[in-house]
């Protein structure tokens, strides 16, 4: 296992990376802008804006940041779903010198009152439809400015008016909120357009973004993600696409939320470097919807999580689409699973890869490369200039072949938690960094990922990893979804207990042992199936099996 790495696809087809190339993300956009002034650059509703456009909207919201008295420094919240104004907003921000703190709009108060004071943001551009959430609890947070912003509000009138009133007036998705003194965001950037932009020296130690984990094990902490993080992991990223993109000419499919981290460099920061555009999907979960504007433009590129790509096949009209000008798929934040690759192939006839990352890695730390033409069930090799190790319980590197936690280390790992010196160092060790995934690699230095460590089910002695049994069980034709779990037993400790989405309202829980009984060893079948109409899912579309669990 000792320096797998070295020998791997990447690390000799690409150079190491120098994350020190640019100055800053702000330089990769100012040189990009230039480049690719007249070229759209992202695409919502049927609106879209040029990088030019972008460039002049995001300076004018830097200059109302810096006329609202916002320093060099200081931390701005962005709180919506995928509309025109995310990009805008947080090139604004990081153009002043700021740091953007990207908020899931589905946040509780709970959470959004946790993740303000934490991060001890002074300003936030939120979107109205979650106002109310941020109006219960603004007075016991620092936020000191309010720019509140309307799905319309980047559509030319009376597009925009008309889309506003119907939300408000028609859904009545808006709810009750009081939020005095928040600025209307199109008065935000007419404003900034009269005020004087004083461009700041920005360098790579300065925090770009303070990108908090999902909470998901304990309190939500804020991953501090400096310039040379995320220039060192774009320029990881550019390098295993430049063979394949041809720069200002593909249309990246945009549908997981440019707040989280995969979406944020994946689509938002990787294409801007490219010059290509981003179509925006506002409601994913809107299928029909999402397939009918897919059938308005010649995409290239979907990246996405597992249930996504499932949603999609299992939607009517997706195979219907023209898909010539298609190059990949892109999987991430959960595994990709074989049944749902290989259908993919036979729908598109391009292969649905997989890399792996997470938030502290900003988050790319290993891929498949595009030019792969079928599924293998690998999560890739390691991008340039980062190493991986997989240790055991004892701390000692397995041999080939065997399961270990993977350790990181890399340009791209995080500075560390905001204001949690133990919990850094708990999670990073002389560099490496500790994922809690337990992953094995081959001989040709593909690494392939087991499970999460505290998801691993313990039976008699014998470890079971969900992700097999889940990969077993959406074969069976009649199931659509599945997620297993460790449940106590008296004998063995632990069961397995599977939990599944009906694609056929006539199966059984019969049907379904048996099946994962001709597939599976004895004490990996699943003991107890339990149907369910839907699976509870993180913001990203990723099954939560500690809900399920709890």
């Amino acid at each position: 296992m000792e320096k797998i790495w070295l020998k791997n696809y990447h690390s000799t087809v690409q150079p190491e990376v120098d994350p020190d190339k640019y100055t800053s993300l702000v330089d990769i956009f100012e040189q990009s802008i230039a480049k690719y002034a007249d070229k759209t650059a992202y695409i919502n509703m049927g609106h879209s804006i040029t990088f030019g456009e972008l460039e002049e909207y995001s300076k004018h919201f830097a200059a109302y940041l810096q006329g609202q008295g916002l320093k060099k420094g200081d931390a701005v919240a962005v709180m919506m779903p995928n509309l025109i104004q995310y990009p805008i907003a947080i090139f604004g921000i990081l153009r002043a010198g700021m740091s953007v703190v990207n908020v899931n709009p589905m946040y509780t108060e709970r959470e959004l009152e946790h993740q303000l004071n934490d991060s001890g943001a002074k300003a936030i551009v939120i979107v109205e439809n979650f106002a109310n959430t941020l109006s219960a609890i603004i007075d016991k947070t620092p936020v000191q400015l309010t720019m509140l912003t309307k799905i319309g509000d980047m559509f030319p009138i009376p597009k925009r008016w008309i889309v506003n009133a119907v939300l408000k007036y028609v859904k009545k998705v808006i709810p009750e909120f009081n939020l005095p003194g928040a600025v209307p965001f199109p008065d935000v950037l007419s404003r900034g357009k009269n005020l004087t932009f004083t461009k700041p020296e920005i360098t790579n130690d300065d925090i770009a973004f303070l990108q908090y984990t999902g909470g998901t094990t304990g309190v939500s902490k804020g991953g501090m993600l400096t310039h040379r993080n995320m220039v060192a992991n774009l320029e990881q990223i550019s390098g295993i696409l430049e063979p394949v993109i041809t720069p200002g000419e593909e249309i990246v499919v945009t549908a997981l939320p440019l707040y989280h981290i995969f979406a944020l460099q994946g689509n938002c920061l990787t294409f801007m470097k490219f010059g290509c555009p981003n179509l925006l999907i506002t409601n994913p979960r809107d299928m029909p919807g999402f397939i009918e504007e897919l059938g308005k433009y010649d995409f290239s590129i979907i990246t996405g999580v597992n249930t996504l790509f499932n949603g999609l096949l299992n939607t009517p009209g997706f195979n219907e689409l023209d898909f010539s000008r298609f190059k990949f798929g892109l999987g991430g934040g959960m595994a990709v699973q074989r049944a749902v690759a290989e259908r993919w192939h036979e729908v598109t006839g391009t292969a649905l890869l997989e890399g792996y990352g997470l938030t502290e890695c900003s988050p790319v730390v290993t891929v498949n490369p595009p030019q792969l033409e079928r599924y293998k069930g690998s999560i890739g090799m390691p991008v340039a200039s980062t190493d991986i190790k997989l240790l055991d319980e004892e701390g000692n590197e397995v041999p080939m072949g065997e399961a270990g936690e993977m350790y990181v280390k890399g340009p791209q790992v995080m500075k560390g938690y905001l204001n949690r010196p133990e919990a850094t160092d708990e999670i990073i060790k002389d560099g490496w960094l500790a994922t809690g995934d337990i992953a094995k690699c081959d001989e040709d230095g593909y690494f392939y990922i087991v499970d999460r460590k505290k998801d691993m089910i313990l039976v008699s002695g014998f470890n079971v990893f969900p992700n097999e049994v889940e990969d077993v069980a959406v074969m069976h034709p009649g199931v659509l979804e599945a997620a297993a779990i460790g449940v106590p037993h008296e004998v063995s400790g632990e069961i397995v207990k599977l939990f599944i989405v009906k694609k056929d309202e006539s199966l059984t829980d019969k049907e379904v042992i048996a099946h994962c009984k001709s597939h599976l060893t004895g004490y990996k079948v699943p003991k107890i199936v339990e149907f369910r109409d839907e699976l509870p899912k993180s913001n990203v579309g990723k099954i939560l099996r500690r809900q399920l669990r709890d």
